[in-house]
């Protein structure tokens, strides 16, 4: 059986707006297997201030969304902020368009011009990699224990930023709420 896309001419990402929350919702909970995601993102909102929260917008129709969150890297003594890309989401009509890489494209940009160095992502081994992501724990950084490796990156917004960061990557104590790490895409 065939899957029928949505061909889109025009797509806009901006930042997103508070009368948004419930279109990135329905997005994020299309996006997804189960709802997880989209409860992350509402109770994200409302525990962070300091965040990217973009949106791709079609016809007046927002049908993706990505969101970017501080991460503190702790190396004993030692703790410095990032930020992490996650979650991102697409409606499941207009997937496989470049919507989604075209979120990370310009999240990423926002975050350098919001003066971020580091991004880390927990997601697809593949996929993350052609935006310039690397292995996280080949630095010395990791997310929990090594059983994340596979699937944990990082990427370098400003050139050296990396340079004696090692350790622990601990994210906003609302992700440990998500059921898996196959949750996180």
């Amino acid at each position: 059986m065939l899957e029928v896309l949505i061909m889109i001419p025009d797509i806009s990402i901006r930042p997103e707006h508070p009368d948004d929350r419930a279109e990135v919702y329905q997005v994020i909970a299309g996006a997804f297997p189960t709802t997880a995601e989209a409860f992350l993102v509402e109770r994200l909102r409302f525990a962070l201030q300091d965040r990217v929260s973009l949106v791709a917008e079609s016809e007046d129709e927002i049908v993706g969304h990505i969101l970017f969150t501080p991460v503190t890297i702790h190396d004993g003594a030692f703790s410095r902020a990032a930020v992490a890309l996650g979650p991102m989401g697409v409606l499941p009509g207009y997937q496989r368009q470049e919507i989604g890489s075209r979120l990370i494209t310009a999240g990423l940009q926002a975050c350098k011009e919001h003066g971020d160095t580091l991004v880390f992502v927990l997601g697809h081994p593949t996929f993350y990699q052609r935006f310039g992501f690397e292995p996280a724990a080949a630095k010395g950084l990791r997310y929990k224990d090594e059983s994340y490796d596979p699937y944990f990156f990082v990427l370098e917004l400003q050139e050296g930023s990396l340079e004696g960061n090692r350790g622990m990557v601990e994210y906003h104590p609302e992700f440990d709420k998500l059921e898996s790490a196959t949750d996180v895409e």
